[in-house]
């Protein structure tokens, strides 16, 4: 005889904490600069190809530099391109650097960078020179170093973004424009995943100052005319008109100084990426893409092995992706989207009206155990050029 469940404790409760379990955060603003410094402990305490955050710039002397016992700093490259990357404003949301073994060898200390998920942005510290791809056993230096980090590590998931810089010690020459284009060809990037800033005769590491501005706004922020901090660069050596149109529409980002802006100051001329591919051409539309990917993904992958091939399972879908992409509307950085899911549309339809081929589209799916989802979203970029028609009349 079965036994009937007695009523006590009366009450049962059952806690489910799986509404508690965080989403995954990205910050867009995460920076990274890997340089040298002096040998053993005249470059101070810091291992090397270890990543480290620094959050102030005593730290940053600790780790990267000689400190001696009158608080003097014996500075190295790393620790100058630091001190440029905090001393930015809005600054970035986070700060890493590495040091590079006393070989100078990038790859390993980029390397070390493979397992920092957080990171958005890498440069190379005070470092212009191109070097050469990999090819022939041996690996890429210098700045092809750089390039090869950040495409391959998109290319794995984790998007980034570098920045480099043209020599600033080019002298201004007629050809100048051509020969900076023709020997930053190489760091060119087919998947619009470089930067690449010119100033000639600056005094300060462009690339970091350059990479740091751009990681104090937020995605959808173009850089145009966005201001640089700690870089000065000589009235001589400032770009004329001719050079700038020539530099932005090579791609590369010429560093001014605007008549039109009161005061002196250096700004970006240009917000476009090193890249031939038009369609990513800018810096901010690379951003935005890149956080709403990371932000998809881990808002969704809750639900991977719990929501069902069913209408209720894919309604509980759509609905986060709209959970997901409402407030970045809802806060101008996109303008508009749509959801497509097919499966969805199709389960919304009663089973014994649907065509086989909607019955067939159905059973693929829940036998694959695959959904399509497709978002389109709609992007308002910035202003960037305005043309005013003046039409003056008696």
């Amino acid at each position: 005889m079965a036994t009937i469940p007695i009523a006590f404790p009366f009450v049962e409760v059952n806690i489910d904490t799986s509404g508690l379990q965080p989403v995954a955060q990205r910050s867009p603003g995460v920076v990274t600069v890997v340089g040298r410094t002096a040998a053993a402990a005249a470059g101070g305490t810091a291992a090397v190809n270890v990543p480290l955050a620094v959050d102030e710039l005593k730290q940053a002397a600790g780790l990267f530099a000689q400190v001696n016992n009158a608080g003097v700093v014996t500075e190295t490259p790393l620790y100058r391109s630091l001190r440029t990357a905090l001393l930015q404003d809005p600054k970035p949301s986070k700060i890493y650097g590495v040091r590079v073994n006393d070989a100078g060898d990038y790859g390993a200390a980029l390397a070390s960078l493979e397992a920092a998920d957080d990171v958005t942005f890498v440069s190379l510290a005070e470092e212009s020179t191109v070097g050469q791809a990999a090819g022939g056993g041996n690996a890429a230096t210098n700045l092809m170093a750089l390039k090869q980090h950040v495409e391959l590590m998109s290319a794995q998931g984790q998007k980034r973004i570098g920045v480099a810089m043209v020599n600033p010690a080019t002298p201004k020459s007629n050809t100048y424009v051509t020969d900076i284009v023709n020997t930053s060809t190489p760091l060119r990037s087919s998947v619009s995943r470089m930067v690449l800033v010119a100033a000639r005769g600056a005094t300060a590491d462009v690339a970091t100052a350059a990479m740091a501005a751009i990681a104090g706004y937020a995605p959808e922020v173009s850089m145009v005319l966005k201001k640089l901090r700690d870089v000065t660069m000589p009235v001589a050596g400032q770009y004329g008109p001719t050079e700038i149109k020539g530099l932005s529409e090579a791609g590369i980002i010429p560093i001014i100084d605007p008549v039109l802006i009161p005061g002196t100051s250096l700004h970006f001329a240009e917000g476009r990426l090193f890249t031939d591919d038009q369609s990513l051409a800018y810096i901010d539309i690379v951003r935005v893409l890149d956080d709403i990917d990371f932000r998809l993904k881990a808002g969704l992958i809750g639900l991977v092995g719990d929501a069902r091939i069913t209408k209720a399972g894919l309604t509980l879908l759509n609905t986060q992706i709209d959970g997901i992409l409402g407030p970045l509307k809802r806060r101008a950085m996109i303008d508009n989207y749509t959801i497509d899911m097919p499966i969805l549309n199709i389960m919304a339809i009663p089973e014994a009206t649907r065509t086989p081929t909607e019955n067939n589209l159905v059973t693929t799916a829940r036998a694959t155990r695959t959904v399509d989802a497709f978002v389109e979203v709609k992007y308002g970029p910035a202003i960037h050029t305005l043309r005013v028609r003046l039409a003056p009349k008696f």
